[in-house]
């Protein structure tokens, strides 16, 4: 299969092609997504062939707007309105409890809630729009390794395997979007991104739990990214503490380790390694919009054994940023034996 790139004036054909159960990805404010129309499930089977995503896993249905949810929820959490207002469109996708039927078990895993977001991208609100059916869109790639931030990745990990991709350039902030779980009676977070819970709390006035619970294989997720291990290359991350990156370097070194930075300036600067992937500068905001790139640079070079990559505090954007790093680390820290 010849995969196509497709730009601004092709949203037409990339349209047709969904609605006749191709596969094409489309870019978001986030990550790019893997693009299936909604409404047809031996296209959204594709989905989990094509990425080798596991079936009990649940997808999100994108949408242009709010009205588009309507079809198929069941009913809203009361704070829904002042939540859409305030986050719609943007990096935020809620969960909510749907009308039996309305959407394919293979769209929701066998639950009886949907999560359902409208994507920052005028692009893709282009697409579904032409396409007329909402889209779902898990990220485009192979699963379980790091999420494509640009058209490039998704040709390096799909080529061939779906009819096109829509180009918009590399996305903004680089990790998934906050999933928020609107399907009981406390919203509550269940995989964190750049709607912060602090930003939550402001908004609504009250407390947003954040549901630190990771999900086993054997185990069916209510949301996308709650396994233990995810977004992971092939090459093993060790995440370093800022007090441990001297003794980090001195072990690689005694072991014959070649190293690979993934790391903001003011680190990379302090180290010289045969491979490095340094952030556009020291916040929080550039580390989050390039880790997903960097390990998929890192890894792809070939040229390290292992990656060093730079912890941030666990709050505000550093909560989705550390979510990302910890799963792509299998959850390991450089700890000296």
């Amino acid at each position: 299969m010849e995969t196509k790139i497709f730009q601004s004036d092709q949203i037409n054909q990339a349209a047709a092609l969904l609605r006749q159960g191709e596969l094409v990805a489309f870019p978001t404010e986030t990550v790019y997504g893997l693009g299936a129309n909604a409404l047809l499930p031996e296209s959204v089977k594709q989905v989990f062939a094509v990425k080798g995503r596991p079936s009990d896993n649940p997808l999100i249905v994108h949408v242009t707007d709010f009205s588009m949810t309507k079809e198929y929820v069941e009913s809203y959490h009361p704070l829904t309105e002042k939540i859409v207002q305030h986050f719609w469109p943007g990096p935020l996708t809620l969960i909510f409890s749907i009308k039996t039927g309305s959407l394919s078990p293979v769209v929701t895993g066998g639950l009886s809630t949907a999560a359902f977001r409208m994507p920052d991208n005028k692009k893709t609100l282009s697409l579904i729009e032409e396409t007329g059916a909402p889209l779902v869109g898990p990220s485009a790639n192979t699963s379980g390794k790091p999420s494509p931030t640009t058209a490039l990745h998704v040709y390096h990990d799909l080529k061939g395997k779906i009819a096109g991709i829509l180009d918009d350039g590399a996305t903004q902030i680089g990790v998934e979007s906050t999933v928020l779980d609107l399907s009981g009676e406390v919203p509550t977070i269940l995989r964190p991104g750049a709607v912060t819970k602090e930003k939550l709390e402001e908004v609504l006035g009250i407390e947003v739990p954040l549901d630190k619970h990771l999900v086993t294989e054997s185990e069916t997720p209510k949301a996308p990214g709650m396994k233990y291990k995810h977004y992971s290359p092939d090459t093993p991350v060790l995440m370093i503490k800022p007090a441990d990156w001297k003794q980090a370097i001195a072990w690689a070194e005694m072991n014959n380790k070649k190293v690979g930075l993934l790391t903001t300036p003011k680190i990379a600067d302090q180290y010289r390694s045969a491979d490095r992937f340094v952030f556009a500068d020291d916040t929080i905001e550039a580390a989050t919009r390039g880790l997903f790139s960097g390990l998929r640079a890192l890894d792809e070079a070939q040229k390290a054994d292992i990656i060093f990559a730079e912890v941030f505090p666990d709050d505000h954007l550093g909560l989705a940023y550390m979510n990302r790093l910890k799963k792509a680390a299998a959850q390991n820290y450089f700890a000296e034996k």
